[in-house]
């Protein structure tokens, strides 16, 4: 069996994904997302980056015939090259199989070889700016291969991240033991009958091309990890327990996971009363005891995280259960807020606010937005002029990532704290408020998941944050006026799903304490 360091690459990140790729059928794998695409361009033009400062040469030879790339790249290394790209090292490894590195960089130093008095040590290019584990194996799998190769130990292996400090040392002392140990558990895996056990993540399964069978899998056999709060490690600990279905863990009392690693009273109770949700097919309260130390818990972050520890920071529920009147408070008039942001540019290009006139029943949608990069000032200024005509109205928004945006863009373009602290002060969390009250049956507690269980349809039923983040990028390349007008549109159903979330939340305590 051939293994690449690809394949070592993919059972780091996924046990169940290199099985797949070699002994699934291809026909049930998804196409590349258009995300996972602007990723490979950007890691292209990285690479790129960094190989336009070196003088290299590349192995010639044909595609599909690894004993002449293999040559070609020997050769190579015999003259001495300072730095060769995409060479085609092998060497066998046990009786049946054999390793392949292809480093994007061989870089020449002193030392003695095969070769006379000059060796190489291998780099990877990585488009991150961490030398995070599953990099640090591949470098060390390239080394080890590559030492088989010149016939002596190699010392050092690079990475190339992106960031100021381009170039990182690996300990290959610390990592090539690490990586013979995960060698020799993927290698089993792959000659393994079936493949390993199903587990959906989604932050790293959202990418992988066999996240849609796999994700089918996990449904047909309702499998724990589909259950929010379910980590892997906590499932571990589950299922020494024997609980590995819906029934076994709605009926399991909290206190029985209370001790386990990774569990505390807080998250055995979200984590049963989850499954018991998801099984019956409906929302539940949570406790009151819970909800006060959710609540408490989530206030005090908040606060710490404010400009100044003055600033009060709204709650939509009151500590009492009995009463929770401000989350049933519908304010005359509301706004819900929504921003698109381009990571790599560090920009946040699109501000949306919903404004919901509920006296005069009107709906009105602002999108400000920066059609060009030096345009951000502009319309963050705009989104201050607007705000500040409804002086009292609150200001909705799902998760942290607006409020902490609003800190960031008035640090960064100075705005005066009296201008910014009064906003601030009435921004509310709608998914905070919901998931410290009431647990829902639902995969995720991501918008698109609770509008849509609530019934909400987005008008681009395939538009995402992740493909506007690609979307933007195109428009900054192509000028497509198009791609502009579906991430407005885009923006604007996120901010119509906060606010269909929050009526629901108000008409769901309304119906319970009426």
């Amino acid at each position: 069996m051939l293994i690449n360091a690809e394949l070592l690459l993919q059972y780091q990140k996924c046990k169940r994904r290199p099985f797949l790729n070699l002994r699934g059928d291809k026909n049930q794998q998804d196409a590349p997302s258009d995300l996972l695409l602007k990723l490979y361009q950007d890691k292209f033009a990285h690479k790129k980056k960094v190989l336009e400062k070196l003088s290299y040469q590349r192995p010639k030879f044909s595609n599909g015939e690894p004993k002449t790339a293999e040559a070609a790249t020997f050769e190579l290394m015999e003259q001495g090259v300072e730095y060769i790209y995409k060479g085609i090292l092998t060497t066998s490894y046990t009786d049946e199989h054999t390793l392949l590195a292809r480093p994007d960089l061989l870089i020449k130093q002193e030392g003695n070889s095969r070769f006379g008095d000059w060796m190489y040590v291998p780099a990877r290019v990585e488009l991150g700016k961490r030398p995070k584990q599953e990099y640090q194996v591949i470098a060390a799998f390239y080394a080890f291969v590559l030492a088989a190769v010149q016939q002596v130990e190699v010392e050092t292996a690079w990475l190339m991240l992106r960031g100021k400090e381009t170039r990182y040392r690996v300990d290959l002392e610390k990592w090539i033991p690490r990586m013979q140990e995960i060698l020799d558990e993927c290698i089993q895996t792959l000659y393994s009958p079936t493949p390993p056990e199903v587990f959906i993540s989604r932050q790293k399964c959202s990418l992988c091309n066999w996240y849609s069978s796999c994700h089918q899998t996990a449904s047909s056999l309702k499998h724990l990890s589909l259950v929010p709060g379910v980590t892997p490690g906590r499932y571990d600990w589950l299922k020494t327990l024997d609980i590995t279905t819906l029934e076994t863990l709605a009926r399991t009392n909290p206190s029985e996971l209370e001790d386990l690693p990774g569990f505390d009273r807080q998250v055995a109770t979200q984590v049963v009363l989850q499954g018991k949700s998801l099984l019956e097919d409906r929302p539940l309260f949570l406790p009151q005891a819970l909800v006060e130390q959710t609540i408490t818990e989530e206030l005090s972050t908040i606060h710490q995280s404010l400009l100044k520890p003055s600033i009060q920071y709204p709650t939509i529920i009151e500590i009492d259960p009995l009463v929770y009147e401000t989350v049933t408070y519908t304010a005359p008039i509301e706004l819900y807020f929504d921003i698109e942001a381009q990571p790599d540019l560090n920009l946040n290009y699109l501000l949306g606010v919903l404004v919901v006139d509920r006296e005069h029943d009107t709906e009105q949608f602002y999108s400000f937005l920066a059609e060009k990069p030096d345009e951000e000032k502009i319309i963050w200024q705009q989104f201050l002029d607007l705000v500040w005509q409804y002086p009292d109205a609150p200001i909705y928004h799902f998760c942290v990532y607006e409020f902490d945006t609003v800190q960031r863009l008035a640090k960064t373009h100075r705005t005066p704290s009296k201008k910014v602290l009064p906003v601030l002060n009435r921004f509310v969390d709608i998914y905070e408020q919901l998931t410290a009250t009431v647990t829902l049956p639902v995969e995720s507690y991501a918008l698109k998941a609770i509008a849509r269980w609530l019934g909400f349809k987005w008008r681009d039923p395939e538009a995402s944050g992740a493909k506007c983040i690609y979307w933007y990028d195109k428009w900054l390349k192509t000028g497509d006026r198009a791609l502009l007008e579906i991430i407005k549109r885009y923006n604007e159903d996120d901010c119509r799903a906060t606010h269909s979330v929050k009526d629901w939340l108000v008409n769901f305590f309304e119906s319970q304490y009426d």
